[in-house]
């Protein structure tokens, strides 16, 4: 049982990196490498901040805006200085490795007798494991909040419409380099709150810790996706929460059946390979019927 709460937990605080990428993945359509130098980077950013006596709290809102800087730097290689979306993203996560290590001074820091946001008195007398599923609980649903609200604004609006086509988004007015800028600091500093969380969960950062992390996001996404079929949008930001929990329990089953903790990234990668040739599969083998061009599924 402690194992399953245990998953759960992980899989709430990962979904953050997973709500991350949904809007570049998704929504922009913007293929967005810099989230494996975003996640360590908020990491070192919270882990130097607390180690430095500063209130973890503020540390991780640190690590929120060094996430977000991450992105901006992203959103400006590829809107001003016209690199494509995926080498600006690589440019990114390559300079944040140095960054990183200047932020901690060495490869792997220790949080050891250091306060954390799970280490405070409420947080203690939460049975086992229970802390970072009332965090992770907590966290989510506030992010999940504010990204419906903001997705329901106008401005919101413009943002989807950049994602879906920003050719027509140009002429209605939309400044879509400006949406595009600002879609990359939000999602990455998302990325770098759940960098922050995880890092004050394990009690530690480490400079390789980034490694992997985006097949991680794109398991929750396609997940959900492939779990809850179709859905509407604000529908879409909960289902990866619930595909990153069931993901976390996919490894813990895959762990048990004796696979080494060291497979992970390959069975990672395995499982989202076989969830992303779900939806063929089913048609090859009439589970699902295919939806003919002009013809609505009510016909």
């Amino acid at each position: 049982m402690n194992l399953i709460v245990s998953s759960i937990g992980q899989g709430l605080l990962w979904a953050l990196l997973g709500l991350g990428l949904y809007l570049t993945f998704r929504i922009l359509d913007f293929a967005d490498m810099t989230v494996e130098g975003t996640f360590p980077l908020g990491a070192a950013s919270a882990v130097a901040a607390i180690t430095h006596g500063i209130n973890p709290f503020l540390a991780t809102l640190i690590a929120i805006g060094a996430g977000m800087l991450a992105g901006l730097i992203t959103g400006l290689l590829y809107t001003k200085g016209k690199i494509p979306s995926l080498l600006a993203g690589i440019l990114t996560m390559t300079a944040a490795y140095s960054v990183n290590l200047r932020i901690m001074g060495k490869s792997n820091v220790s949080l050891l007798g250091q306060k954390t946001l799970f280490s405070g008195e409420f947080m203690r007398s939460l049975p086992q494991y229970f802390d970072s599923v009332f965090l992770g609980v907590v966290t989510i649903a506030i992010i999940t909040v504010i990204l419906i609200f903001f997705l329901s604004t106008d401005y919101g609006q413009a943002f989807i419409a950049t994602g879906d086509n920003p050719t027509m988004a140009k002429s209605f007015g939309i400044h879509t380099d400006i949406m595009v800028i600002i879609g990359l600091m939000v999602s990455n500093g998302i990325v770098g709150l759940c960098g922050a969380l995880i890092a004050q969960n394990n009690g530690y950062a480490d400079i390789n810790m980034g490694i992997g992390t985006i097949v991680i996001a794109l398991a929750s996404i396609i997940i959900g996706e492939v779990a809850f079929g179709e859905l509407t949008l604000n529908q879409r930001l909960v289902a990866v929460t619930l595909g990153s929990i069931i993901y976390r329990i996919i490894l813990l089953a895959v762990l048990q059946l004796g696979f080494s903790a060291n497979d992970l990234n390959l069975i990672s990668s395995i499982v989202l390979a076989i969830c992303m040739m779900l939806p063929q599969l089913e048609e090859r083998i009439h589970l699902k019927k295919p939806i003919l061009k002009g013809v609505r599924p009510h016909e």
